[in-house]
Parts: structure tokens; sequence; C-alpha cells
């Protein structure tokens, strides 16, 4: 008889979390309440059967997932080297088998075969064995729109709302793609930061969505590892709640993005590009 899956793993729940009876004491108060806690998944990625890397991963929206950890990660070159892929509930976590018309994946495995690290929620190096796989530098990005500061505040004022796991755990990150009116266009949530932006350039490639026609917000900092994401997908604009890294002013710089940090309802920081960003009298910064 086959083990029973745990229910941590929730593939078939579709909401991100499940629910556990906790003790909360508060102000000398206790009552026992029912509370929803993320759920965190080991998911192994797997190119034409070689083991490549196992990521810790909110258990939803894989395909997108799948296609986005491998166009950020250089693994394919374009969405149709992508041929298939295959979603295996496994008792200890999730594999995603993605069949690959490229050898990409060869050239940065073990000599044995072997997947190069294992992957944590906030891995963005995951697989890199050498300094020139961790810091990759890619092309520059296009010209892109001009956003008014008025779309980002009105896609910081929506976005909240659009977050259905963390309104129920307040523990996942969000990386949403807006179009230049500041209409919030497309989410995905993850406890991983990286992986939330890997699901939303999947979901954006999935629904044929140009990015040299919007902008992109994340509610973590903008990492290094985040800006060459965004960079390999051609965001020319990004936006963070939080504060970026010198490594990621660096890198946006070099490719041309507009790279916005401390970004909250009533004021941010650009710290790369300011042309592509139009204050309220209609002057650049």
């Amino acid at each position: 008889m086959q083990p029973k899956r745990p229910d941590s793993i929730g593939l078939d729940q579709g909401r991100g979390y499940v629910t556990r009876q906790v003790d909360r004491y508060r102000r000398g108060e206790h009552e026992l309440v029912s509370d929803a806690i993320t759920e965190e998944v080991p998911v192994a990625m797997l190119y034409n059967d070689v083991p490549f890397a196992v990521m810790m991963v909110t258990p939803l929206n894989l395909e997108d997932f799948a296609l986005g950890f491998s166009l950020s990660e250089g693994l394919v070159a374009k969405p149709e080297d992508l041929l298939s892929m295959e979603v295996r509930p496994r008792l200890e976590g999730v594999e995603l088998a993605m069949h690959v018309a490229s050898d990409t994946v060869s050239q940065r495995t073990g000599e044995g075969g072997e997947r190069l690290l294992p992957g944590r929620s906030g891995c963005g190096l995951c697989g890199a064995r050498m300094l020139e796989d961790a810091v990759r530098h890619p092309a520059p990005v296009g010209h892109g729109p001009r956003i008014e500061a008025a779309a980002l505040e009105r896609a910081l004022d929506a976005l909240q709302s659009m977050q259905p796991i963390n309104s129920a755990t307040g523990s996942v990150h969000a990386a949403a793609w807006i179009d230049v009116d500041g209409s919030i266009v497309l989410v995905r949530e993850d406890v991983g930061r990286h992986n939330a932006l890997d699901k939303l350039i999947g979901a954006m490639v999935n629904a044929r969505l140009d990015s040299q026609q919007g902008f992109l917000l994340v509610t973590s900092r903008a990492s290094y590892e985040m800006v060459t994401k965004a960079a390999s997908a051609g965001i020319t604009v990004m936006a963070a709640i939080s504060a970026p890294t010198a490594l990621a002013i660096h890198l946006a710089e070099s490719t041309h993005m507009t790279l916005i940090g401390f970004a909250r309802p009533g004021g941010y920081v650009v710290y790369t590009h300011p042309q592509r960003l139009l204050h309220a009298a209609g002057a650049t910064a």
C-alpha cells in the first residue's frame, strides 16, 4: 500500500496555504484559532531526465514557474525550446519534468549528471558553480514605455488587494505586471521572491504580453538576481517596495533598465535611467 501523501503538499487545494489550529496570545488573553499557513514544498527541476536543482516553492502556478525559471536562468533561449513539461506529485514534494531542445542544461550539470545545488526559497543563484555563472550580464533592454508616476501610485494602491495568499498568511512575496496606465495585469505569489518573479515571467510569456509595454512591481528588495531575471525578460522598468543592492543598481545601469526602490504610496527613489518616469508636472526626473 502506498503511503498517503501529506496534506502539506496541497496540490489539489489550489490556495497555496493550509490551515492549522494555533494558540494565539494577545494582551494577556489566549484563544485557540484557525490560522492560514503558507505552503512551501521542494520542487525538483528535471531537464531531459537530468536533475538540475531543487527549489522551495509555493505549489501554485507550477507551469508558469517551469517556463519562467527555464528562461530567466538561461536554460532555454526561447519559450519554444521548452518542448514539454509534466508536474509529478511525489511523497516528498513535486517533480517538474521538462523536455528541452537545448544542450545548455548538460553544460551546467556536474560531471556525473548530478544536480548542482539544493535550492532554497530565497535562492537566486541555484545551480551556479563558477563566478561567471553567478554574475551574469543580460543584454541591454529595449527603449520601453514612459511611465507616469501616477500609474505607479495606482498600482501600489491596488496590489495588496490582489495578493490572496499574502492576505491570508502575511508571508509571501508578489511580482506584478502593470500596464502603462497603472492597471495590474498579472500577479504571481510565492514564498520566495525569485520564484514569484519566475512565475510572473512564465505567465507573461504564456499570455503573450509584451515586456516593452508595461512595468514590473515586486514586494521585495531589488537584489542583483531579481534585476538579472527582469532584464533577461526584456523588462525596462522595475519598481521594488524595498531597497536595491549596489550590484543590482550597477546591473540596471549597464542594461539600461529604470530601477525604482522604496516604492510606497506617496514616494519612491529612482536609481537608474530616470528618463522613463514622468512626474505630475510632466517633466522627467
